[in-house]
């Protein structure tokens, strides 16, 4: 009896905030297409972080601020001011400026390029204080809102790394905004290596001559992810090997002289990801022996795993807020900007806002009801996290 009595109120709370969130449906949307609709590839953020500092001001944070990295920062003050709440969303997308970023509004649905990765993130921050001021909650702590730059590709959570190691405020717990999936819950960062392999052939080889390649250098692109996919499959499912992409070729007719292929090695063991990284290193350097081909790998980026624990009050808080909304949790590790945060030992967790679909295409799409849900989950969790200070 006395734990259905302890559950009732959150519950119904969390509930009352979903449905009274919804008056903020119109400005929330507006922000979304706004955010949607700025092109913002990695390392060229500034109008995105423009439009932020923008509604920053616009809802009378403190201390709002541009750095270095060219992240964007406000500051919600809170009544007392003794700890330091941080939400961060990444605002930079793997679109060209020169792409298509119209927003398509449809009956329960947005689409466009960068929607769920990160532009309903980002909208959401600059959303939050009238968010928090709908509900009439004032936190205690202040709460920071962090716009960051340069998380994907050879970005390498530059804008993030940055932000934890110059600023003058101790965090003491954060979270960070992902438009999809309403229901993620990740709490813990995988190891993680980024490289990228270039595969050249020295001269042009005639077809109809003596010793002719037709291929170019897909035959050896092709034996080359062979290989690293033998490695994957020994190795799975504790560590994986992601080929991202495979580029060779211009036309039809014309052998490619040049090819590339970017891949990530993940796995929750430091260790192996470092012995696999080696392992590609030596397989790759084995391919500029052949006569007319020459190899090179570049590593851009690394991850330290991390965990904060499935037993954290944190996590706890925030799987229980999702049973409160009828959302079942699905534990996913992070290579994101969690990672920073756990490598500085900062409770902190990442969480998805709504449900979408085809990430990463030109049809990516989200969903308008469920933000909802996501936005009363965000609203539940920071206030469990302003009520006191976590361990890691």
């Amino acid at each position: 009896m006395g734990k259905r009595t302890i559950t009732a109120k959150p519950r119904e709370a969390v509930l009352a905030h979903r449905d009274k969130l919804k008056n903020l449906r119109e400005i929330l949307f507006a922000n979304v297409v706004m955010a949607g609709e700025i092109p913002a590839p990695t390392g060229f953020e500034r109008r995105i972080t423009r439009f932020l500092s923008d509604r920053f001001t616009e809802c009378g944070l403190d201390n709002i601020s541009l750095d270095q990295a060219g992240n964007v920062a406000g500051v919600l003050s809170g009544k007392t001011g003794g700890r330091n709440l941080l939400v961060a969303a990444h605002v930079d997308k793997i679109w060209a400026e020169t792409a298509d970023h119209t927003v398509s509004v449809g009956v329960g649905r947005m689409s466009g390029r960068g929607l769920a990765d990160n532009s309903l993130g980002a909208a959401v921050l600059a959303t939050l204080p009238l968010i928090l001021a709908e509900l009439e909650i004032e936190l205690d702590s202040n709460l920071i809102l962090l716009g960051t730059t340069r998380s994907f590709g050879r970005g390498n959570l530059r804008g993030m790394r940055f932000f934890l190691e110059n600023s003058e405020s101790e965090i003491h717990s954060a979270l960070c905004l992902e438009g999809i999936d309403l229901g993620r819950l990740s709490f813990s960062s995988l190891g993680m290596a980024r490289g990228e392999i270039t595969v050249e052939q020295s001269s042009p080889l005639d077809e109809g001559s003596e010793g002719g390649n037709p291929s170019g250098v897909v035959a050896v692109l092709s034996e080359l992810v062979s290989a690293m996919l033998q490695i994957n499959q020994r190795e799975s499912p504790a560590t994986r090997i992601l080929i991202g992409s495979i580029e060779a070729g211009s036309g039809y007719s014309v052998p490619p002289r040049s090819g590339l292929v970017r891949f990530e090695i993940r796995s929750l063991d430091a260790g192996r990801v470092a012995r696999i990284e080696r392992e590609i290193v030596a397989l790759v350097e084995s391919f500029s022996g052949r006569a007319g081909i020459s190899s090179r790998i570049e590593m851009i980026a690394h991850r330290q795993p991390g965990d904060l624990g499935s037993k954290h009050p944190l996590v706890r808080e925030a799987r229980e807020t999702l049973e409160a909304l009828g959302i079942e949790s699905r534990v996913e590790p992070s290579v994101s900007e969690l990672a920073s945060l756990l490598e500085k030992r900062i409770p902190s967790l990442t969480l998805g806002v709504t449900r979408g679909e085809n990430r990463h295409s030109p049809q990516e799409s989200i969903y308008l009801d469920p933000i909802f849900d996501g936005l009363a989950q965000l609203v539940s969790v920071l206030q469990f996290m302003d009520t006191g200070d976590f361990s890691f």
